[in-house]
Formats: structure tokens, C-alpha cells, sequence
């Protein structure tokens, strides 16, 4: 009898790959003699390109009307998609339902009568609105440039160029809600703010519709934040609703999108249909379950808020209790429960509830929401599948949620399952403390080998890893020599002209290189001792960060930039910006993740950091360094002349500069270990205030 059972899961499990496989071959094929098949005629992937090769042509107009006809073709597509599904979903439904009729027979053909009739719904359904051609699935490297919104960036600067500023306008802001690293546009959108005749209407993310939860969330912790819990209770229940529905636009986008046949693989290079089949239900079940972490990346982050929609119903828990909704609060708590059942403080708060409400949690009132209670069978239906497939099939599977139950996973594989899980555990509550040890090979405490200098802060003072203040690094005569310079040339030196900082609309910004400095001494702009004595801060600082630092290799200066900025008079009321936000140098730093990801547009390159302040008459610009959420101040320097901050450029590392009343002058520089690697150049980077560059822009 056990091997009889053994063999129906077999034959189930191949049936229902083999029902999924049909509709999503079905799906995706292209509608034959279809009468309307011209309204999206092209695929957006032709019509990008093209565009693109328009934009480096700078046929403006042409780039202009290609790029925003590829956008909208994409989201028609999928409202066709989803259209399509809303219309063809009870294609025989009465077909299928025949199956129950006959007590679940697995021999029962009608489910594929069913399966056959909703194809062909969908089919003609799709042919009727789009060509062969625009059916076909893009590359990857497409799906790459409309994920991190490129086709805006392009845009932004045809519409400069065509001096449509109000479009250019919404086109960066639109980027830069999805690359917020990137200052230059940044920047670009400070510069539209103060053109005459760009409304701050303007500044709106076209991709709103697509991202519509992540407001409803910031919202909701704003009423938190100012204890208006009806409010907060009544916007979490719109992020949970919004979840859900992005969820299941993602999940219908996986059904409908044109599905590639997996590879041929095996000792005679082929594979039988059943195996194709099951590969393919495999990867558009795999491709659903991803919805999940899809819908949990905020714009602009690399990685997802694991346990979104649990934390939701957490929050909207708390805020239903705290307003007074004791019934929705017990009923949001059993939603709650659903996805973790052992949880001992939801237990202790359900057993409370039963007391306060005299036992009657039982009601229907209290029970889980059946929005949840659907969104958790279908997605343990899925999971078991998938695993299947991993333990059978060799098929590769990454499970996007924490509270999935044990029992779903395979014997064989869950040491491996409990191990990643645990990780994950670790990382989210252990953020902070994960990167503690610096793993650059610096150790500080080395010896101080130029005389006078004396260390001011240590790690101790400064509570934190690899961080040291020197005083006395130049003398007096020396800092008023390198501010002279500063006056005589920063405003000249790198293009910048005294406007507008990069990272505040509330200050000015100047800066020198190096280079550019040698360059003017050369045609007798400035005076070339000056110079000279430019250069060599920048040699004394390596010496002393590689003494102190015992760096285990030799220091190569990456960059030394003279940076000025003035504070605008009359424009620091109420200001509550700072001069430059919190961050790591040589990693992306993600606040609400903790996670600090190794990657461009950070400077990955860079091992240490340094500060070298020229003078002291002004108010604030004192630098401050804080844990990786950005907000713990663990340490604050205020500048004098002479003093050098120097520390690590990872992410035990993150600092930001408070806000200044007056004009501040920093010697800003950063060192590397030798790397073949290392092709910085001055005339490849534009530099950017408190030791840091940006990476040039189109």
C-alpha cells in the first residue's frame, strides 16, 4: 500500500507540471490569422535600442519619441497580459470542476479540456492586441536597463537638450528615485528646481503606480511616528491590501510573459517532454515565488525587507490595538499567525485577548484575514513543489521567506535549509554587529612617526574600529598658505564655480586637485611653492595613516581634492539638511538592512579615508560617524587647523558632515593599497566634497 501511494505523488506531481506547462506554452504562443495584431506591433526591446542609437546620434526628437513609445509599449503589454487573464480566467472552469464530480480521478481528461479552452482564450486573447514579434521574450540586459530605469536617465538629457525642462525634469527625478547613489543627477534635479519655468509638479515618479505599497508604508510609520494610531491602522490595512495586489500583478506577469524552453541536457543530449515540462513548471512557479522578494525591494535598494508582509501585519496589529480596534487587532494577530504559529509573544497576546473579550476569539470576526489564509496555502502549495523538484529533479530553488515551516522541506535537504535560515537570523539581528572586525588587514594603534603630532581620539574616544584624530599635522603658516591658495584658485579649479554643493541646495561648493593645481602654477595663476606644499599634505598624510594603521602593504594615494564650502547667507533658517549625508566609501550602504554591498558607483577600490581641516572660524561642518543605520552618532570631530581625520573606508566606517553657518576649508584625500586594478585618473572622475568623487554622468 505505501508503495502504491508513493506512486499516485509520482504520477500527480508529473500531471500537475504537465498542466502548468501546457498553459504557459499555450499562453505565449502567438495568435495565427489574427485579424487586429497591430496594436503593438513592435517590441519594446527594438523600439530602446533603437531610440538609444537616436540618442548618440543626438537626433533628439527621433530619441525622444522612440524612448517614451518603448516604455509605454512595455506597460502595455502587460495591461494587455493582465486584461487577458481577467477575461480568460473562467475559460472552462466548468470543464475543470467535472474533475471533483468524479472523486478526484487523475485519469480524468477533463481537466485538460480545461486547461486546452483557457489557452485558447489567452491566445487568441493576446493575438488580438500583440504581434509575433512583441511576444517573444526580451534579454536579460533589457530587463536590467528597465529595472534600474536607464531608459529616464537617457531621457532626461534629450529633453534638456530639446529644452523641455519640465519633462527632463520628471525624467530625472524618476532615475534618481531608483539611484539615489547617483549625486550627479542629484544634482542635475537641484539645478532644474531653480530654472524658471519647471513646477514642482514636475518632480513626480512616473513608476509611481508601481510602487504605490512603499508610500503607503512611509505613511503609515509617519502616523506612527506621531502616535495617530487610527490613522497608522488605516494606512497599514492599505500597504497589506497593495502588497497583496502588487504580489499577484507579479505573479500574473510570471503566467502570461513568453516562457523559454529550458536546455537540452543528458547523456544523449535530450531530454523527454516530460522532463522539459517539469523544468519549465518549475521555473514559472520558481519565477512567482520571487514575486516576493520583487515586491519587498524599495526603489533603489540592492536588497529586499525580509518578512515584508508579516512586519506589515505586525505594525497594523500594534496600531489596532492602540486605536481602540480590539476585534481587528485580534483577527490581524491570527493573519499574523499563520506564518509563524509558535510565536510566543503573538500567542501571549491572543491568550490576553481571549481574557479582555471573555473567550469569544473564536468568532468570526476574529478569525485570519481569508486574503492571507489564500496567500499562505497557495504559496506552501508552490514551496512543496519546488522542493520537490529540488530533491528530484536537480532544479535550483531560493526560498524568498523566512517563515516557511520545516515540514514543506525535504528530509535531505533541510541541514542545508536550517543553515541559510540561520544566516539570514544572524544578519538581521546581529546588523550592526556583523562588521565590527574590520577585514581590511588595518590594525590601529601603530607609531606616529612625524614629530609634534600628538593623537587626539583613539578607537576608545571615538567608540568605533580603525578611526584616529592627529592634531598638529600642519603648522599655522602652513594652513594659511593652503587657504590662500584655496581663495585663489578653488573657484576655478574643477568647474564647480562656487555654485551649488552636489549634496545640499544650502551651500556653495569649490574644490581643487592636485593636478590642476601643478596646472595653473604652470602658467603662473598661483604661486608654486603653494602648490608644491599641496602635494606634499597629501604625501605626509599617507605616511602617517600607513604607520598608524599598520597597513599591511605599501599606500598609493588615490585622490587629494582641496574642497571649500560656504554656507548661502540667508539660507540656513529652518535648514535641517546636511552638509553632506551618511555614508561609506567603498560600498553602498543600505540603512534599513543593515547591508553595505561591495559595488559600483561606490569607490571598492578605496581602503582608507582621510580628512585633513585647514581652519576653524566657522559654526558647524564638524564630521561625525555613526553605526550603519545611519541615524547613531557614535562619534563627532569638530575641525581645526591641523587636525587629521583618518579611518577605514568600509562599513564599520559610515560619517556624514553636520551643516555649517560659514565657509569651511578641508584638505580631503583617500589612499589605496597597490592594486593593478586601480586605473584612477584626475581627468576620469569629478570630485565631490568630504573626500569623496562621483563618477561622470552622459
Amino acid at each position: 500500500m505505501a508503495l502504491l501511494q508513493a506512486d499516485h505523488l509520482t504520477v500527480y506531481v508529473a500531471f500537475h507540471f504537465v498542466l502548468i506547462t501546457l498553459l504557459s506554452f499555450t499562453s505565449a504562443t502567438p495568435g495565427r490569422g489574427s485579424a487586429n495584431v497591430l496594436s503593438l506591433p513592435q517590441p519594446y526591446d527594438f523600439l530602446y535600442y533603437t531610440g538609444v542609437r537616436s540618442y548618440f546620434g543626438e537626433e533628439w526628437v527621433k530619441a525622444a519619441e522612440l524612448l517614451e513609445k518603448a516604455i509605454l509599449t512595455k506597460e502595455s503589454l502587460s495591461r494587455v497580459r493582465r486584461q487577458c487573464h481577467e477575461e480568460c480566467v473562467e475559460a472552462g472552469r466548468e470543464a475543470f470542476n467535472r474533475l471533483d464530480s468524479e472523486k478526484g480521478s487523475l485519469h480524468d481528461l477533463w481537466t485538460l479540456d480545461w486547461v486546452q479552452q483557457r489557452a485558447e482564450c489567452l491566445r487568441f486573447c493576446v493575438g488580438r492586441s500583440v504581434s509575433p514579434a512583441a511576444q517573444l521574450p526580451v534579454s536579460t540586459d533589457i530587463d536590467y536597463e528597465f529595472g534600474s530605469r536607464n531608459p529616464y536617465n537617457f531621457l532626461q538629457v534629450t529633453y534638456y537638450k530639446l529644452e523641455k525642462l519640465q519633462k527632463a525634469a520628471s525624467a530625472a527625478h524618476t532615475y534618481f528615485v531608483a539611484n539615489p547613489s547617483h549625486l550627479e543627477m542629484r544634482n542635475n534635479i537641484e539645478k532644474y528646481r531653480r530654472m524658471k519655468g519647471v513646477m514642482e509638479e514636475a518632480f513626480q515618479d512616473r513608476e509611481l503606480e508601481n510602487e504605490n505599497h512603499w508610500v503607503l508604508y512611509d505613511s503609515a510609520v509617519q502616523y506612527e511616528a506621531s502616535s495617530d494610531w487610527l490613522k497608522a491602522a488605516e494606512k497599514w490595512k492599505e500597504c497589506v491590501n497593495e502588497t497583496l495586489r502588487q504580489t499577484d500583478e507579479c505573479r500574473l506577469q510570471c503566467e502570461m510573459a513568453s516562457q523559454r524552453l529550458p536546455e537540452d541536457r543528458g547523456e544523449d543530449g535530450s531530454k523527454s517532454v516530460y522532463e522539459q515540462a517539469a523544468d519549465l513548471s518549475l521555473s514559472l512557479l520558481s519565477c512567482r515565488q520571487s514575486c516576493v522578494t520583487q515586491v519587498a525591494t524599495r526603489p533603489g535598494r540592492i536588497s529586499s525587507q525580509e518578512d515584508f508582509l508579516p512586519t506589515q501585519l505586525e505594525h497594523r496589529h500594534i496600531a489596532q490595538f492602540k486605536a481602540g480596534d480590539v476585534g481587528g487587532a485580534v483577527q490581524t494577530l491570527r493573519s499574523l499567525l499563520l506564518f509563524y504559529p509558535s510565536d510566543h509573544d503573538s500567542l501571549d497576546n491572543l491568550q490576553l485577548y481571549s481574557e479582555t473579550l471573555g473567550g469569544d476569539t473564536e468568532s468570526r470576526g476574529t478569525q485570519p484575514a481569508q486574503e492571507i489564509v489564500g496567500y499562505i496555502n497557495r504559496a506552501l502549495d508552490e514551496k512543496k513543489l519546488l522542493y520537490f523538484g529540488m530533491e528530484n529533479l536537480d532544479f535550483s530553488f531560493t526560498d524568498p521567506d523566512l517563515w516557511t515551516p520545516e515540514d514543506v522541506v525535504p528530509e535531505s535537504l533541510r541541514d542545508n535549509w536550517r543553515a541559510v535560515k540561520e544566516n539570514i537570523n544572524v544578519r538581521m539581528v546581529e546588523g550592526e554587529k556583523k562588521e565590527e572586525v574590520d577585514d581590511r588587514g588595518f590594525y590601529a594603534g601603530g607609531p606616529v612617526p612625524q614629530v609634534g603630532v600628538t593623537i587626539a581620539m583613539d578607537d576608545t574616544v571615538l567608540n568605533g574600529t580603525n578611526r584616529v584624530v592627529l592634531d598638529d599635522v600642519m603648522t599655522e603658516k602652513e594652513c594659511e598658505k593652503i587657504l590662500q591658495l584655496a581663495t585663489a584658485a578653488t573657484s576655478a579649479g574643477d568647474g564647480y564655480r562656487g555654485r551649488r554643493s552636489p549634496h545640499t541646495p544650502h551651500e556653495t561648493f569649490e574644490g581643487l586637485t592636485v593636478l590642476r593645481a601643478v596646472k595653473l602654477a604652470q602658467d603662473d595663476m598661483v604661486n608654486q611653492t603653494d602648490a608644491r606644499l599641496f602635494y606634499e599634505l597629501g604625501e605626509r598624510v599617507k605616511v602617517l595613516l600607513h604607520s598608524y594603521f599598520r597597513s599591511p602593504s605599501i599606500l598609493y594615494t588615490s585622490f587629494t581634492h582641496l574642497v571649500c564650502r560656504s554656507a548661502i547667507a540667508g539660507d540656513q533658517e529652518g535648514r535641517l539638511d546636511l552638509s553632506h549625508p551618511v555614508h561609506v566609501d567603498n560600498c553602498l550602504l543600505e540603512p534599513e538592512t543593515n547591508q553595505c554591498w561591495r559595488e559600483p558607483p561606490a569607490f571598492i577600490h578605496r581602503d582608507l579615508s582621510a580628512f585633513l581641516y585647514l581652519n576653524d572660524n566657522f559654526d558647524g561642518g564638524d564630521l561625525f560617524f555613526t553605526n550603519r543605520d545611519a541615524k547613531t552618532v557614535t562619534a563627532r570631530v569638530k575641525p581645526s587647523c591641523g587636525r587629521l581625520v583618518g579611518f577605514s573606508s568600509g562599513p564599520v566606517n559610515p560619517h556624514g558632515c553636520f551643516s555649517g553657518d560659514s565657509r569651511s576649508a578641508v584638505c580631503a584625500g583617500a589612499v589605496v593599497h597597490q592594486r593593478e586594478s586601480c586605473t584612477e585618473t584626475w581627468s576620469e572622475r569629478r570630485p565631490r566634497p568630504c573626500g569623496l568623487q562621483v563618477d561622470r554622468v552622459w
